[in-house]
């Protein structure tokens, strides 16, 4: 009798001692979940998601493909779409955020950020909202317009023979413009380099990624009004002689009307390839924009433009490398934005 109830006792005691330690392991295993738990907690507590590859993969799985099916059909309608989408995103993404307030129209107290002097030239936003409208057929109120302007700047540089670049998605859209701020966050192209490095400093992309962004220019056009000054009175001694003879054939009024058709191209080689012939070019002294031929005289850029102008692959590297960093600027995630029903318009309240 003693015996069993020592046995008991025993037994019992054994049962305690696991019991204790099955706790403290169950206690362990939750403070651990807890705290590889508590970032992602918080976030949602905060309504902040960071950016992320395929964000739309269970809300819109078919998003990313109606974007780049959007942007092949309009490249093949309307070429220059595709140069557009890249210089959307620069706009766009240098100014405060990667929040699509590039695209809002003034209305409701709203002064659109097209109004600047910065955003001249700038076309082929009603295409946008030809995205738009695909992605709201398939998938309502769900794709953000900034990430329209990503993804469009991501497809558009593929099929102006660009890399393609893996981006992050997840963007809202803003509730408002910055009109007032554009000129601070925009380099014009007469500034100093110093001032533009300086810029895109501001936003984390380096002097090698300045240098590899400025390369976009290998593509598209720009208007004579930002290229006379170069011209006349007197030539810019910088200036290939037969470069400017071919400025000058197509820029031949001192005082160009904005309003009127007057362009001259970067590059005359391969004028819709984003390629490295715009740093060759720059070696030759045939650089459109005065910010252009600075790249080549500066010392800080210089190194950049001749290993550029050498290696096309390496300038892809770059183009990509900084692209990114752009894209994700700033961005507005979570509830800190909306996803805009009509990119040119914030949603009713």
């Amino acid at each position: 009798m003693l015996h069993t109830f020592y046995k008991y006792l025993v037994t019992s005691e054994l049962h305690k001692k696991q019991s204790h330690k099955s706790m403290a392991k169950k206690s362990s295993s939750i403070s651990t979940l807890v705290f590889l738990l508590l970032p992602l907690l918080l976030q949602f507590y905060s309504g902040k998601c960071e950016l992320q590859l395929n964000y739309y993969s269970e809300s819109c799985p078919q998003a990313e493909d109606i974007i780049k099916e959007q942007v092949h059909t309009l490249y093949y309608k309307h070429g220059n779409t595709a140069v557009s989408w890249i210089r959307n995103l620069f706009h766009d993404c240098i100014v405060k955020s990667c929040d699509a307030s590039l695209l809002l129209e003034s209305v409701n107290g709203i002064e659109s950020e097209k109004k600047s002097s910065r955003s001249f030239g700038m076309r082929n936003f009603k295409y946008v909202n030809t995205i738009k409208t695909a992605l709201e057929s398939a998938c309502p109120a769900t794709v953000s317009c900034a990430d329209i302007v990503a993804l469009s700047a991501r497809d558009g540089a593929v099929m102006l023979g660009g890399p393609h670049i893996e981006m992050k998605t997840g963007r809202k859209d803003s509730k408002g413009s910055y009109l007032t701020e554009v000129d601070s966050f925009i380099p014009d192209h007469n500034d100093s380099m110093s001032s533009v490095l300086s810029t895109f400093q501001s936003v984390g992309v380096d002097a090698q990624g300045t240098v590899a962004l400025l390369g976009a220019h290998s593509v598209g056009r720009v208007h004579c009004l930002n290229v006379v000054h170069r011209l006349y009175p007197s030539v810019d001694p910088s200036l290939n002689p037969e470069y400017a003879e071919y400025l000058k054939g197509r820029c031949p009024n001192p005082q160009p009307d904005p309003l009127l058709v007057e362009y001259a191209r970067n590059d005359r080689e391969t004028p819709m390839v984003l390629d490295n012939m715009y740093y060759k070019n720059l070696l030759s002294h045939k650089g459109l924009l005065s910010i252009d031929q600075e790249l080549l005289s500066d010392p800080t850029t210089s190194p950049y433009v001749q290993m550029m102008a050498a290696d096309n692959t390496y300038f892809h590297d770059q183009f990509s490398r900084a692209l990114l960093v752009l894209s994700e600027n700033n961005p507005l995630t979570g509830e800190e934005g909306e996803v805009r029903k009509d990119c040119r318009f914030v949603n009713k309240s």
